[in-house]
């Protein structure tokens, strides 16, 4: 006798396309970790903003690089990681909150643990829409960017992690400084981490998208948490990123669909 378990396919796919569904809003991915069954609504949710390289209307193209890549390569993400595609331009805060919305209408996850990470224009995307919705996102990372924010003190309301190289020709290092100082001038950072990459260009950032220890940070903070504290205990360097795909199961990806000249830092042999 064949036993055949019918599951909700919207809900159980591995990886999903969702074209459409927000009308006049992003196209985007949702992948749905292994155990999700299990976890269902304590499923946290990684939001992925890309950058400039990938803007368009093929939505194949934010595979190339970042947390769906990790996946694939073997890094496991145990979260509904939900990556949009911007067709150009400034990323939409209100945009992306449609997004998760939809996430939260049609999968089952926990809201008090939903991060945001993106890296160039994504790192812009990234500090404006958690200093738009601070009460939403638990924790937020963002790479070689800035912001559009003329008022960052929401980026004060949440553990906040800045990154960018020191030989960044492509965005400059200033950009992330701007906030740092802003944050610091108001003593509203006692929830912000920043780290300066030495020798580190533009594409070097990218591969903390493939650490362990970037999605450990990210999932050890809830907005439920006492003061929302940000932890310090884990972090990110060079030495890292040197080594960050070695305990993955395959190579490294092609250098040339990193946003920058190249995933090389100044560091490196």
């Amino acid at each position: 006798m064949l036993l055949v378990i019918s599951l909700n396919s919207s809900a159980y796919d591995f990886l999903r396309p969702v074209k459409g569904a927000i009308k006049g809003g992003y196209d985007f991915w949702v992948y749905t970790p292994t155990d999700y069954f299990y976890s269902l609504e304590k499923t946290p949710v990684v939001i992925f903003l890309h950058g400039a390289s990938l803007c368009g209307r093929n939505l194949n193209r934010v595979r190339r690089y970042g947390p769906l890549d990790a996946i694939v390569k073997g890094r496991e993400i145990d979260a509904l990681t939900i990556v949009p595609q911007n067709p150009g331009g400034a990323w939409s805060p209100k945009k992306i909150m449609q997004v998760l919305d939809w996430v939260k209408t049609n999968y089952q996850c926990d809201t008090t643990r939903v991060y945001v990470l993106g890296m160039s224009l994504g790192g812009y995307g990234t500090m404006d829409v958690c200093g738009t919705y601070p009460d939403r996102i638990a924790a937020g990372m963002a790479l070689c960017g800035g912001t559009s924010l003329k008022d960052v003190s929401g980026l004060g309301k949440l553990p906040f992690w800045i990154i960018h190289g020191t030989a960044d020709r492509a965005v400059s290092i200033i950009q992330s400084k701007v906030v740092v100082d802003k944050l610091q001038n108001s003593n509203n950072d006692s929830r912000l981490r920043y780290d300066w990459l030495q020798g580190a260009n533009h594409g070097a950032p990218a591969r903390i998208f493939y650490l362990k220890k970037t999605y450990e940070w990210l999932f050890s903070h809830c907005i439920l948490d006492t003061n929302r504290p940000v932890n310090k205990d884990i972090s990110i360097g060079l030495p890292d990123i040197h080594k960050a795909y070695s305990d993955i199961h395959s190579g490294v990806p092609d250098p040339e669909v990193i946003d920058g000249p190249s995933i090389t830092t100044g560091n490196e042999d």
